[in-house]
């Protein structure tokens, strides 16, 4: 007991204060048209936030319904359950949040959208963005012999580098990307972190490789992804792929999830093709006080693949459902600690 004292009192005279880092996680979730596709599915998005209680979350494919807002809703259902966040009105992609909003804006509107909200976690200030990219001249589709607007099935596949790209380019992805590039130098300059949570509606450079370049029927194809690219340039990091940068051992797939609650005519777009892609992204901006410790898939551990339900064979992190699941994607829990 008396070296007890003398331990704490020299602590206490030192000046050392002990204190544990700051644990900040955030989820991405497509919630499938606010979960109207599937029975039960807004209460079955409540119960996953619920479950899985993460500080952020960003949504995509809200809609606020019959002249309802989405988020305001989904945060009093959650408060019934004793979960308190906050958000703000938006339409198209949402976020919620456990810590109290300081500012909030639009940063992208028309053939997709990104929104922004700034908050404070521990001593950081931080930027919250989500997004809900054009879904339009989705062209991971053309490798695999469908069109990426019309949706109907090709002659053969498109294997032209120049052409996928180029359809890539027609979307509004890149300039939204751009636009969320443009707002988060205002919050570098301001020495905020930043995240990037979203739907994309396109693949990633990091998974059309060399080494994946005869799977998931890419054809061939290497393909430089433009947003995905844009982002790298500028410093950000792919949570998934920083603690699982191999394709093929740990391919991420986000889209289609294989949901027992809806028929697979539902889920899959391009039924003669393995369709599976990683689409839902949370990106980060690395600081020397932020650490990345875990990041998992969140939903069904089987995907749609030629029209056919299918386990996923390779090492993915998984967090199953504890009952129905609310979409036809999977989403992406990505947990970092603060100092």
């Amino acid at each position: 007991m008396k070296f007890l004292f003398v331990l704490i009192t020299a602590t206490l005279f030192s000046g050392i204060v002990i204190a544990e880092d700051t644990k900040l996680s955030v989820l991405q979730l497509n919630i499938w048209q606010e979960g109207t596709m599937v029975p039960g599915g807004y209460d079955a998005i409540v119960q996953e936030i619920d479950r899985l209680n993460p500080d952020v979350v960003t949504l995509s494919e809200v809609r606020n319904y019959k002249q309802t807002r989405f988020c305001d809703r989904i945060i009093s259902s959650l408060s019934a359950k004793g979960k308190h966040y906050y958000s703000f009105f938006s339409n198209g992609a949402g976020i919620l949040s456990k810590h109290p909003i300081t500012d909030s804006a639009v940063i992208f509107e028309g053939q997709g959208e990104i929104f922004k909200l700034i908050t404070k976690v521990g001593k950081r200030e931080i930027a919250i963005y989500s997004a809900h990219l054009d879904y339009l001249n989705y062209a991971v589709y053309l490798p695999r012999g469908y069109d990426g607007v019309t949706w109907k099935k090709l002659p053969a596949p498109c294997t032209n580098l120049d052409s996928i790209m180029a359809s890539n380019l027609a979307s509004a992805r890149d300039e939204a990307i751009n636009a969320f590039l443009q707002s988060a130098e205002t919050d570098q300059q301001k020495g905020r972190l930043i995240f990037l949570g979203g739907d994309f509606n396109e693949a990633s450079h990091l998974d059309w490789t060399s080494a994946t370049k005869d799977l998931y029927d890419h054809h061939g194809v290497i393909a430089n992804w433009t947003c995905s690219d844009m982002l790298y340039n500028k410093g950000f990091l792919d949570s998934y792929r920083v603690l699982y940068p191999d394709p093929v051992q740990y391919p991420g797939f986000t889209f289609p999830a294989s949901n027992t609650a809806v028929p697979i005519k539902q889920l899959a777009w391009a039924p003669d093709a393995d369709e599976r892609e990683r689409i839902d992204f949370i990106y980060y901006l690395p600081k020397t006080y932020l650490k990345l410790l875990s990041c998992k898939v969140v939903g069904p551990s089987a995907s749609i693949v030629r029209n056919q339900r299918q386990e996923e064979s390779g090492k993915d992190p998984f967090i199953t459902p504890a009952g129905i699941w609310p979409t036809d994607h999977k989403g992406v829990l990505a947990v970092f600690s603060l100092k």
